[in-house]
């Protein structure tokens, strides 16, 4: 290599860090990064596995609440006997970002359904880092901070996580990562519980 393409890979390398720095220092980076996963999203290579997984011993714990966005406290025993979508997200996880809009589709879909419930939970430390990343968004979802902790059942490894609750109370779904929730197969598959 001669001084001059040492010089040009350099430069494009040094660009591409700067992008990058830029991104990550203006907080932008999961912003980023959750458009172009949702995109990935839309193209539906990334789906639910649908798995009716035989949890007869294991109920639901319904005890913990949250506190809603406007101020309000949501107690988990206010579900009981309906299908519960519960997702756990952060304002900086790139992929919960992502699956959002998908979610938000899912639930304009089953809104007036009177057996299904939504609620999706913000881990943030702060519920302000929470409610800012929800601010202007066409998102429609009901909505929660986990400003008092979580019980044993909603502990996850990672983010974004999403479980579905039978009206039993048994988790019939359960699923670390994200996903294109939006599709005639889970919306049957919720209808169906």
């Amino acid at each position: 290599m001669n001084r001059e393409t040492i010089f040009k890979e350099l430069k494009s390398w040094g660009l591409i860090l700067a992008f990058f720095a830029f991104l990550y220092f203006t907080g932008l980076l999961p912003v980023v990064q959750g458009a172009i996963q949702s995109v990935l999203l839309s193209t539906g290579l990334i789906k639910p596995k649908i798995e009716r997984v035989d949890l007869t011993n294991n109920d639901f714990d319904y005890r913990g609440h949250f506190m809603g966005f406007d101020g309000k406290r949501i107690d988990l025993e206010d579900y009981k006997g309906k299908t519960l979508f519960i997702n756990l997200w952060a304002s900086w996880c790139g992929p919960c970002r992502a699956e959002m809009p998908h979610i938000s589709e899912l639930y304009k879909s089953l809104e007036g359904e009177e057996k299904i419930e939504f609620l999706m939970i913000g881990l943030d430390n702060d519920i302000e880092k929470s409610r800012r990343m929800l601010e202007g968004k066409s998102w429609t979802f009901p909505t929660a901070h986990a400003s008092f902790g979580l019980n044993e059942d909603l502990q996850s490894e990672s983010i974004p996580t999403t479980l579905v609750v039978n009206p039993e109370g048994k988790i019939v779904f359960y699923q670390e990562g994200m996903s294109n929730f939006n599709t005639k197969e889970f919306r049957d598959f919720l209808l169906g519980l």
